[in-house]
């Protein structure tokens, strides 16, 4: 057969055509020729004479009928088989230059050895089983790993032991908080069983225990990482699963030795099963949690989430911690104390239209039609949620932006009738008001973004961010609408209140004194020249308690160096010595003399606060990791304030975000806080 107008296969060096056969020249075998694929005679050479397979680059797999004469026992079989050929079946000149990685040849899957294509099917030669081909080998791989397991092809893959795979399943119950239950799901079971050969679906025990030992081995890592922190801060997370079963987790945050900070969940409680939440109740919790993991005498400050004041004065006397109120939750009130009758009604009727559009298949494809031809952004309108006043913010900026395309639907009649629109759109006056008003909420968003980093230190930035938005942002402008002006005066007024910032304990707050051991925040100029002068006289008394600590700690140990201090009355100095002025004036005047100004308390102080105060880009604990041996004293209570958190840890499981589900309330108590722990603990 003459071969011409093609690139000619180097499979012809090892084969010569006899009539409708081709005879491989290394072992004299007979295949059948089709005519023009060379798949059959590219199969023979790779499966029996390996080493001098011809490495085609020019090939793709297709389908074609081979017959094999290799020996007498194979002579009459026919087999259908995956074959490698050239692409270019017409005949067709290839382009004498091709770029190499478009000649690459692809590799060929072993599973072909097994199925057969027949138009968009593929046939197992084994069994007869006929599987939908997309142009993948997934299928096939998972039909012979189940049907034919003595015959599974190699392709260099190593599979997943059945050990693995169950610690696969319990670390996707662990990182998503599925329920354990799950495992006993018929869909599950049988998606296992497809993908895994032969695999034995663990009991909700076996999970169950294999979950405990993460959450064992989790705790032992925690409890070396406490030991090492001289303070920690709590903070307590309130939350409810279901109606009556009220739940407090407990988390710390401290700073490493190399001044990192790092959070992890200690504990999870569930609290009475009352109506109420008692105040011996929580307390109870928070000091059993300190018990349990060693940190008595260590923690700082405890933040909460609690808008109802449980924590009264006679339980706080119990703890040696201080109390502070979660600033988001804080913001959230203050802002729902701001809202007046009329921007209830403006968000109500805003969340109606809102729902309209995202309900309304007619009108959702309309307005996406006139977003295109006004140009404006193609984006779907947000719903607020009442649980989150921030959304509310989200929800009138999209509005605002969609505000003509959105006017373009409802008066269309086509798409809206007069009825609906009437009840849909919004005055002129309100849209006035929204625009008025999405500024001012814009701006308490980023402030509750910023203190809820969760990767930065947010505590310092309570007091700063406060009073930038009492003396500043939420000032009425001449500008502003009646409604927002109100709006204004409220949350600032609300923000005073919480925040007690007029009071003349201010320079107590554990806020406060993050915000003088920010080197950022540190002048305070926020403040009035009075509130500065108390923050400053606090610094020196914490200072000075932690000399006090020092001393009484390192009594014993420095007991004798304070005895063998030289006595000049008594030692007889040599003539060299007593030339030397230097040594003199040591003799005389103290080793420490010269450099009191590096170790005297006060004068570290001074010096610290007169220092040039760095930019507010900068992270206040890169900032001590260097600075830290300038002011020792300092940046040991830098540790102790800096790891409180602005906000509590956002609970996983909380009204707000996610609830637990029906499967989950079999959960006991005890293994409510293993999961929980085990999540929040990487």
């Amino acid at each position: 057969m003459k071969r011409t107008g093609r690139r000619r296969s180097s499979v012809w060096d090892c084969f010569e055509q006899v009539g409708n056969f081709v005879r491989c020249m290394k072992c004299d075998a007979t295949l059948k020729y089709c005519g023009g694929a060379t798949s059959s005679m590219m199969n023979h050479m790779s499966r029996h004479h390996p080493s001098n397979a011809p490495l085609d680059e020019d090939e793709k797999p297709v389908i074609c009928n081979v017959q094999c004469l290799e020996d007498e026992s194979t002579s009459n079989s026919d087999i259908m088989q995956v074959a490698i050929m050239s692409p270019n079946i017409n005949m067709t000149a290839t382009p004498p230059e091709r770029d190499y990685g478009e000649r690459k040849r692809l590799k060929r899957s072993s599973v072909w050895d097994i199925f057969i294509k027949v138009d968009d099917e593929v046939h197992c030669t084994m069994c007869d089983t006929k599987l939908k081909y997309r142009s993948s080998t997934t299928s096939m791989m998972y039909h012979i790993k189940n049907k034919h397991p003595d015959t599974i092809p190699n392709d260099g893959v190593s599979l997943a032991t059945h050990a693995e795979v169950t610690e696969l399943i319990s670390r996707m119950i662990e990182k998503d908080m599925l329920p354990i239950s799950m495992v006993n799901g018929d869909g599950f079971r049988e998606l296992l069983a497809y993908t895994v050969h032969n695999y034995k679906m663990p009991s909700t025990g076996d999970i169950t225990r294999i979950i405990e030992g993460h959450f064992h081995d989790k705790v032992e890592e925690l409890v070396v990482q406490l030991g090492k922190v001289e303070k920690v801060a709590l903070t307590a997370d309130f939350w409810t699963a279901l109606p009556f079963q009220r739940y407090i987790t407990v988390s710390c945050s401290f700073i490493t030795e190399d001044w990192q900070g790092r959070s992890a969940v200690l504990q999870t409680h569930r609290l009475s099963s009352e109506g109420h939440t008692t105040t011996d109740n929580v307390t109870e919790r928070l000091l059993s949690t300190v018990q349990a993991w060693g940190i008595a005498g260590k923690v700082t400050a405890c933040i909460h989430n609690n808008t109802q004041n449980i924590l009264s004065a006679q339980a706080c006397a119990r703890v040696t911690w201080d109390y502070a109120t979660c600033f988001a939750t804080t913001l959230q009130l203050a802002v729902s104390d701001g809202l007046s009758e009329d921007l209830v009604r403006i968000i109500v009727a805003a969340g109606k239209l809102v729902r309209h559009f995202n309900h309304n298949l007619l009108a959702s494809e309309a307005l996406e039609q006139k977003q295109v031809q006004m140009c404006l952004p193609q984006h779907k309108l947000i719903q607020s949620s009442k649980t989150r006043w921030d959304t509310i913010c989200d929800m009138f900026e999209r509005l605002l932006e969609q505000r003509w395309a959105i006017k373009a639907v409802l008066s269309d009649r086509t798409i809206t009738n007069r009825h609906q629109a009437q009840t849909l759109e919004i005055e002129d006056d309100c849209w006035q008001i929204i625009e008025n008003f999405t500024p001012v909420l814009a701006t308490l968003k980023w402030a509750t973004t910023v203190i809820s980093a969760e990767t930065e230190v947010s505590i310092s930035n309570i007091y700063p961010i406060t009073f930038s938005l009492i003396q500043t942002h939420l000032v009425p402008k001449e500008n502003d609408v009646e409604q927002v002006s109100e709006f204004k005066l409220k949350v600032q007024k609300s923000l005073r209140n919480h925040m007690e910032v007029d009071s003349n304990e201010l320079a107590s707050k554990p806020a406060l004194v993050a915000s003088m051991l920010d080197p950022r925040h540190k002048h305070l100029s926020f403040l009035t020249p009075t509130g500065r002068l108390a923050a400053k006289v606090k610094l020196h008394e914490l200072v000075s308690k932690l000399d006090v600590i020092t001393t009484t700690v390192g009594t014993k140990d420095e007991q004798q160096e304070t005895l063998i201090t030289p006595d000049i009355s008594q030692v007889a100095m040599p003539s060299q010595m007593r030339s030397d002025t230097k040594n003199t004036m040591v003799l005389l005047l103290g080793d420490n003399y010269s450099s009191s100004y590096a170790t005297d308390s006060e004068a570290q102080v001074d010096y610290y606060l007169r220092d040039i105060a760095p930019s507010l880009d900068i992270n206040p604990l890169d900032w001590w990791r260097v600075n830290g041996p300038r002011f020792p004293k300092l940046a040991t209570l830098a540790r102790h304030y800096l790891c409180v958190p602005g906000v509590s840890l956002p609970s996983l499981l909380s009204e707000a975000g996610q609830t637990f589900a029906t499967m989950r309330t079999r959960l006991s108590p005890e293994h409510v806080d293993m999961m929980i722990f085990v999540n929040r603990n990487p």
